[in-house]
């Protein structure tokens, strides 16, 4: 297949690389083809994908993470992970599979291959499109956004590397990412209007309907074979980088769900006893159990648990794979595969955590709460902002309300209400929650 394209790869070579670029044949110019061309970047001495790397770390919108849920609300003890700490956990993870790779794959050497900073700054960008409150916040916003295109935590990710990183004076405008490191956020490719004419109202998984042309951008123009229209089949067609991202997300929050868990006593000896009881575990999942008792037993939980990342680290192998676009380059040339043993024992974990944790009394409790707030302040500034039915009131920041203002089409000005919303932390939404309806709470010197 053709893969023509209006996007210019560009002869970038003088802007984009390193004085000190270690030499890696794995990637080409169309890996590093920058999202506007137009725009190259200064020569530098880092390379393209460290500058993306650290044009994360140095964001707002990933310091935010330090604030926001992960399993438990952010601020209510010190221990617990947030977003952040989970993010600087998973780059840690894909960064050692990198390296673990190089050394033991007969696919790979000195200079093929997976870059580790490109590894790295995909994992560490991959959850800060996620919105205050966690799993909770996400499924509200998507409810209230319904008639809008709806929310994804993955999909509002790639809206703030390429739109929203960064405000001007004329409002917000993103990183200018490489094309290997927006592919390899992109988790999901179906479109969200792609489920709504299929009669259905996705929860998550896809991208917003506007975000066509980066699906455009990252397949140089090429359109996906026909055989990849369900959605099973294109969700789960991802860079080399995503899987390893991916990959190293699940083995982060399967393992770390459970510390966390058993921390805040939701997991104890007893609960987990009386759990596999009853939830019909094989022969493996019991010896899993057993050990997990044993490590409570010793009180060696923490350090074995860490042994078992290292497992699942070294479970990963590369899979020479053929498809429309592994001609053009090798980030679609290699499959991720990941040892049985490991795959299901970081099930296992994920599903206690969820039994566990997630549907407890206590988090369902929290969550309802947090879905109430994000509801009635979402709501709030629908009324003044979309529906006219009332005389409207600057409700919101004075940056962000002249950008709704500007904006005339309703869906899009949804889209910036939502990403003012998504973008508070924990705390945030909480004080300003209260300063729309707590009469008791916030005075006229309150800072926004």
């Amino acid at each position: 297949m053709s893969l023509s394209s209006n996007y210019n790869t560009g002869n970038q070579k003088n802007t984009m690389i390193s004085l000190h670029e270690e030499k890696n044949n794995f990637y080409s110019e169309f890996d590093n083809g920058l999202l506007h061309p137009g725009k190259e970047r200064k020569l530098h001495q880092r390379t393209p994908f460290q500058q993306d790397r650290d044009r994360i770390i140095y964001s707002s919108s990933f310091r935010r993470l330090q604030a926001k849920t992960q399993v438990f609300f952010s601020g209510e003890y010190d221990f617990y992970r947030t977003r952040l700490t989970h993010s600087i956990e998973v780059s840690q993870i894909g960064r050692a599979i990198c390296n673990h790779l190089r050394k033991t794959s007969p696919h790979l050497n000195a200079d093929f291959f997976i870059d580790s900073d490109l590894v790295e700054a995909v994992c560490l960008s991959h959850d800060i499109g996620h919105p205050p409150f966690g799993h909770a916040g996400e499924n509200a916003l998507n409810r209230l956004m319904m008639d809008f295109g709806g929310f994804e935590g993955n999909a509002q990710t790639l809206r703030i590397i390429t739109e929203t990183l960064y405000a001007s004076s004329m409002g917000r405008t993103g990183m200018n990412p490489t094309r290997a490191l927006a592919d390899g956020v992109m988790k999901y490719k179906m479109k969200y209007g792609d489920f709504v004419r299929n009669g259905r109202s996705p929860k998550n998984h896809f991208l917003y309907d506007d975000q066509q042309y980066l699906i455009n951008f990252i397949f140089q123009g090429a359109s996906l074979p026909e055989t990849m229209a369900e959605e099973e089949v294109i969700n789960q067609f991802r860079s080399i980088e995503c899987r390893i991202m991916d990959w190293a997300d699940d083995t982060a929050f399967s393992i770390n769900d459970v510390v966390d868990g058993l921390a805040s006593g939701l997991i104890t000896g007893q609960k987990i006893e009386k759990w596999a009881s009853s939830a019909g575990l094989n022969q493996d999942e019991n010896g899993l159990v057993k050990e997990l008792l044993e490590m409570i037993r010793t009180k060696s939980l923490q350090k074995k648990l860490a042994v078992r990342i290292g497992d699942f680290i070294n479970a990963t192998e590369l899979r020479p794979i053929k498809n429309f676009i592994s001609s053009r380059s090798n980030r679609y040339a290699f499959d991720l595969k990941v040892g049985d043993d490991a795959r299901r024992a970081s099930d296992f974990y994920g599903r206690m955590s969820r039994e566990m944790v997630f549907r407890s009394a206590q988090i369902y409790q929290l969550e309802f709460k947090a879905e109430q707030m994000l509801k009635k302040m979402f709501e709030a500034f629908a009324e003044h902002y979309l529906t006219g039915e009332t005389p409207r009131m600057a409700l919101l920041p004075s940056d962000t309300d002249a950008m709704v203002l500007r904006e005339t089409d309703t869906a899009k000005r949804a889209r910036l209400i939502c990403d003012y919303i998504s973008g508070m932390t924990d705390v945030f939404a909480v004080r300003t929650y209260k300063r729309l309806f707590d009469p008791d709470f916030g005075s006229i010197g309150d800072l926004i």
